[in-house]
């Protein structure tokens, strides 16, 4: 089965669930009792404070996008929007920062149409059921009401054409671009291991790196195909400093998620002995 088909966060709004993990909470104790929480955790708090830490680039790259040529529509999508809090985070900055140029400018509020795009299993269902406190929102920054901001949910892989050509102005995408459009070929001597580990073999290293280079040229080929002349991007993945491929900077969490999901399978094989 294909990772497009498979591939997406815990839905709802549950104790368990991304909306209520992706976003720092003071009560994360009352996670413990997953035994891999505490790993999923560290992961989903840290997409909104990426957001914040990008939202000078976001402001930045608005302002030169409409400071040219003020649009009289505007249209943006997001990729790898997820579910939960975090979705309209980054939509609303880039909205509230058209406005403020606009103003400036002496110029209305252009209509706007948002693309939240994911994989088909993406629970765009709690997505449209937060949209009226986004729409509040709106209104309390920038005054705009709901008529000037349309949503739309986009499914389907980013690793794939998803829009017409020449249609989009914006586009954001925030810790979505590390996931693969499917599992590398050739892992079979990385036994216990989920990701590439301290433990992995060098022969695991190349299939990976391979994978994320035909999958972000596929991704970059198709959104120059979508962008109109001019259009922007900010794209915000995870990197290293290190020339460790299995660094602790970006793979330590996956090591800990692999010993984890390895001891869950040692107990249940136990029990059913």
């Amino acid at each position: 089965m294909e990772v497009v088909q498979v591939l997406c966060m815990k839905g709802g709004n549950g104790d368990t669930s991304y909306a209520k993990n992706s976003l720092l909470q003071n009560e994360s104790s009352r996670h413990a009792a997953l035994r891999f929480a505490p790993v999923c955790f560290v992961f989903f708090i840290m997409q909104k404070k990426v957001i914040s830490l990008t939202k000078a680039i976001i402001e930045e790259t608005v302002t030169n996008l409409c400071c040219n040529n003020f649009p009289t529509s505007l249209c943006i999508a997001d990729m790898g929007c997820s579910s939960g809090p975090n979705t309209f985070f980054a939509v609303l900055e880039v909205v509230s920062t058209v406005a403020k140029v606009g103003k400036k400018m002496g110029l209305r509020l252009p209509e706007i149409q948002v693309f939240l795009n994911d994989l088909p299993g993406n629970d765009f269902n709690t997505i449209f059921t937060s949209l009226p406190k986004f729409q509040k929102d709106l209104q309390k920054t920038t005054g705009a009401g709901a008529e000037s901001c349309f949503i739309t949910g986009v499914p389907g892989s980013f690793y794939s054409r998803l829009f017409p050509r020449k249609s989009l102005h914006f586009v954001h995408s925030s810790y979505g671009l590390q996931w693969l459009s499917q599992v590398p070929p050739g892992l079979e001597s990385n036994k216990g291991n989920i990701y590439m580990a301290s433990s992995s073999p060098p022969s695991v290293l190349k299939p990976y790196y391979e994978q994320f280079q035909s999958d972000f040229s596929m991704f970059l080929r198709c959104r120059s195909e979508e962008l109109v002349e001019g259009g922007s991007m900010v794209l915000t993945f995870l990197g290293r400093r290190s020339d460790d491929p299995s660094s602790k900077e970006c793979c330590y969490i996956w090591e800990l998620l692999a010993v984890a999901l390895n001891d869950m399978v040692a107990e249940e094989v136990a029990w059913l002995r």
